[in-house]
């Protein structure tokens, strides 16, 4: 079975260039390092194809489109060069990128997500290998260079959007499999898809909606007691402190004892 997206020329379009964002922002990011031209590339090929690589090896698509596709190679080696001259003025396009960056999200999360359906996996196995390709390749890229991952990091919704982009794109292959809509249908909905990735993780970013973090607790309560226990003092002290506390305690037994 043929995924959607192969056939759309516009998708096509989109997978070029958020390749060539994904491989500029992979080797921005070993410049930084201060790594030579060599790592460059390889971190923007990794950056860009890693998620892909990972996909097909867990598919048995072997070998991955990641190595046997020109264009998707050469495009990466581009990025790389790119990355090498052009550093500094690529810097200066946040909002570029992030748009840019975002598109990549949605466009392989779908893609992702529709070529592990298309290779007969289930819809909870399709949306992990969508979420894969979507984000694995940032995940490889800051192992790679020794950094926190970007989607720990990054506060801001960025697994999320991947996230619901793959059970939208397995729920509109499961109404197309059922015949609720033809091919042509099944293309915009993805188009519609990405859009929404696109728009939740944008909206995320100007808006700084973040995800929440682990509930504040200032008492612990255990099971079997009737009154809580108060969670113990373990803030360090000074030695002034310990010895005026050692003075007071001293003081009331000398008390206790007249």
């Amino acid at each position: 079975m043929q995924v959607a997206l192969e056939s759309n020329a516009v998708f096509l379009g989109i997978e070029y260039l958020a390749i060539l964002c994904w491989g500029l922002s992979g080797g921005l990011a070993a410049i930084q390092k201060g790594y030579d031209i060599f790592s460059i590339m390889l971190c923007g090929w990794l950056t860009a194809l890693g998620g892909g690589l990972f996909r097909d090896v867990m598919l048995g698509d072997l070998p991955p489109v990641g190595i046997t596709d020109k264009g998707f190679v050469l495009t990466t080696l581009f990025s790389g060069a790119i990355a090498v001259v052009a550093h500094p003025e690529i810097r200066q396009l946040k909002w570029t990128m992030i748009v840019v960056d975002a598109l990549g999200l949605g466009l392989f999360a779908v893609n992702g997500t529709a070529k592990a359906l298309a290779f007969g996996t289930s819809g909870m196995t399709a949306i992990f290998l969508g979420m894969f390709t979507a984000l694995a390749g940032g995940l490889i890229r800051d192992i790679f260079l020794g950094d926190v991952p970007m989607i720990i990091r990054d506060r801001h919704l960025y697994a999320i959007p991947s996230f619901v982009g793959c059970i939208l794109t397995v729920l509109a292959w499961r109404g197309s499999e059922h015949g609720f809509f033809d091919m042509r249908s099944e293309m915009v909905l993805d188009v519609l898809i990405v859009v929404v990735v696109v728009l939740i993780r944008v909206l995320s970013v100007a808006f700084n909606v973040t995800m929440p973090g682990a509930v504040p607790r200032t008492h612990v309560y255990l099971p079997g007691e009737k009154r809580y226990l108060q969670r113990p003092d373990i803030t360090p002290r000074s030695s002034s402190s310990v010895d005026d506390e050692f003075v007071e305690n001293g003081s009331a037994e000398d008390s206790d004892a007249q």
